[in-house]
């Protein structure tokens, strides 16, 4: 049986109260009590319940992670990072993945604020703004990452994704290229109409129809990047570069390329985004 603060105090030969102002940090103790009854939970190999320190202190140290996939690397780049920080500062990290349906990201939240986390780190599934509508009833700090959600609801950590588009399709301007297609993500997300806005905008600027066949629609997952490099190959006049709106699109783009008997970059030329790690392991490396 797990000891408890009672044992902690009979073994010390303290009080119960003195344990509980070591354990919380709650009043002074003098330094050689507080090291006896330090040494005393560690012979005991006492921990305190982080619960019922948080009812009291109303702080649990710890943060709640939603988001949509963590199996899709730029969301494993993200929580890796988070949790690396929150470990830095003393905070654990519940991650949980909503697989981009509103209903588990309400249900994660109500879980969340059950275990009494001190705040949540969210990247919504796309338009749905319920789940952050349960958080401010429940007056939980909220920050909102890589989504535009109303500031009322939360603080955002936003990526200027229109100019990283504008960035993709000068490039490919500037190696020469006039026919660019765009592989698209999902068209309720920001991230992905931001990109495609910045496409339009350099093609503009540089006085070069941006076709609407030349934009084809894609999921921001491999499968979606292949399908939609068919799509453009099949076109009679078939773009000679493509810029796909992040880089798990661009490696099935890769893909489709080289199954049409096509080379990178001698064929076809194709800038990604997102800058993933995976992107330099691919055959030719990713301009991303």
């Amino acid at each position: 049986m797990s000891a408890t603060i009672k044992d902690v105090a009979q073994r010390a030969g303290v009080s119960t109260s003195t344990v509980s102002h070591v354990v919380n940090g709650t009043r002074y103790v003098s330094a050689g009590l507080r090291a006896r009854i330090s040494e005393v939970m560690q012979e005991l190999d006492y921990r305190p319940n982080s619960l019922a320190r948080s009812l009291r202190v109303r702080e649990s140290r710890t943060i709640g992670l939603i988001v949509p996939d963590n199996t899709n690397p730029f969301f494993a780049e993200v929580s890796r990072a988070i949790e690396d920080i929150g470990f830095h500062e003393g905070y654990s990290v519940f991650l949980c993945n909503s697989d981009g349906r509103v209903e588990k990201e309400r249900a994660y939240v109500n879980s969340l604020v059950t275990k009494r986390v001190d705040g949540i780190i969210f990247i919504t599934s796309g338009g749905a703004i319920a789940p952050l509508q349960d958080l401010t009833r429940h007056d939980t700090p909220v920050v909102v990452v890589d989504r535009e959600v109303p500031l009322s609801l939360a603080d955002l950590v936003l990526l200027d994704n229109q100019t990283g588009g504008q960035l993709a399709t000068r490039h490919l301007i500037s190696l020469g290229h006039r026919r660019i297609g765009c592989i698209t993500g999902p068209s309720m997300l920001t991230p992905s109409a931001d990109r495609v806005l910045g496409y339009r905008e350099a093609m503009d600027e540089a006085d070069i129809p941006a076709k609407p066949e030349w934009i084809v629609g894609g999921d921001f997952r491999p499968a979606g990047g292949e399908a939609g490099m068919r799509e453009l190959l099949d076109q009679p006049d078939a773009p000679t570069a493509v810029f796909a709106c992040n880089d798990l699109m661009a490696i099935g783009a890769l893909r489709a390329i080289r199954s049409a008997g096509l080379n990178v970059p001698a064929d076809v030329s194709i800038v990604g985004f997102d800058d993933i790690p995976l992107a330099s392991e691919v055959v030719p490396p990713l301009t991303t």
